[in-house]
């Protein structure tokens, strides 16, 4: 059991000295998350929003579909993403295999329907008698629309912490889509992986220690920004 106090010395170390591995694992699993978690938001709070708030035909079959890809495997993320972004792929030309951006791509399929879900719940959840006030008043809807989204504002902050944590901590798209290439795409989730399975578990705790950190003040923040608004 040392090799665990170890890891969490070392991690530490790592974190103090300014090891040029460990931060450039950190910075693109900052690079990669940040990019997913905000084409997520941007795809999934309106989507979700349209999907919890209008009346259409289908809707049910939708809603069970967008709830079912909540439990997407990241490995099947992973190879139809691989499949369209590959040089063989309809999306080829546009470079994206092996790169930040690329695994980005991925991430952001694997998380939008976590922010659609949560959202449209959010939005189905609301008392139906403020829209009725609203209309009383004489608002359009536009502004019963801006209304409601900032009634349901922290269980929207609530769907983007959900995405995040799923998008800060998953290996299979990372190491499918970016090659766990060191210097280049190489994240903190698939570091853990390769020390783990080169038998280096001290190392490897270390890094886990390094992300739990990291989801750790991500998650602070959130809940700072979530207090203000």
């Amino acid at each position: 059991m040392g090799y665990i106090t170890d890891g969490i010395l070392k991690a530490f170390q790592l974190l103090v000295t300014g090891d040029p591995e460990t931060y450039s694992a950190v910075f693109t699993t900052l690079k990669t998350t940040s990019l997913s978690i905000t084409a997520s938001l941007i795809i999934g709070i309106p989507a979700g929003f349209f999907l919890g708030y209008r009346e259409f035909r289908g809707k049910r079959q939708v809603r069970t579909f967008v709830d079912t890809l909540l439990a997407l495997p990241t490995v099947v993320v992973g190879l139809f993403v691989y499949a369209f972004i590959s040089r063989r792929g309809p999306l080829g030309s546009l470079g994206l295999l092996f790169t930040i951006p690329g695994i980005a791509v991925a991430q952001t399929v694997l998380v939008t329907p976590i922010v659609v879900s949560l959202t449209a719940t959010a939005i189905e959840g609301l008392d139906e008698r403020m829209r009725v006030t609203l209309i009383t008043l004489g608002a359009d809807r536009f502004r019963i629309a801006l209304a409601s989204l900032r009634e349901a504002r922290y269980a929207v902050l609530t769907a983007a912490v959900t995405a995040y944590g799923r998008a800060i901590s998953e290996v299979g798209v990372s190491m499918m889509i970016g090659g766990n290439i060191k210097w280049h795409t190489r994240t903190i989730t698939t570091a853990i992986a390769l020390e783990t399975g080169k038998g280096d578990f001290s190392v490897g705790i270390a890094l886990g220690v390094v992300l739990l950190l990291l989801a750790f003040v991500v998650n602070w923040g959130l809940i700072v920004l979530k207090k203000r608004v």
